[in-house]
């Protein structure tokens, strides 16, 4: 038994705003939790600080986040913005585990 069309693209919009309010529950944690570490305060490019984060996944996934590495396809930023937001990540790292 086949679903109508009409109901497949229901059950899509539904799904899309069941995933506009995760994001957006998950967007709050993780800023609320990056102003209690005191990101709020520091001056960094936004493509930088991208960096940074995808650094750090890969590190709490089990990827390689303290090798260098490019980034995977996720815009047009600079080989210099990567290799800042490596240094910075390094020293976050470090001082969150002191």
């Amino acid at each position: 038994m086949k679903k109508p069309s009409a109901k497949i693209r229901d059950e899509i919009a539904k799904l899309q705003e069941q995933l506009k309010i995760a994001e957006a529950r998950e967007a709050e944690r993780i800023g609320r939790i990056a102003l209690r570490a005191g990101l709020g305060e520091i001056e960094i490019d936004e493509a930088e600080l991208q960096a940074a984060f995808e650094q750090l996944t890969k590190r709490f996934r089990g990827g390689q986040g303290a090798t260098t590495g490019g980034k995977k396809g996720a815009g047009d930023s600079s080989g210099q913005a990567s290799t800042t937001a490596d240094a910075s990540g390094a020293g976050a790292g470090s001082a969150g585990e002191a």
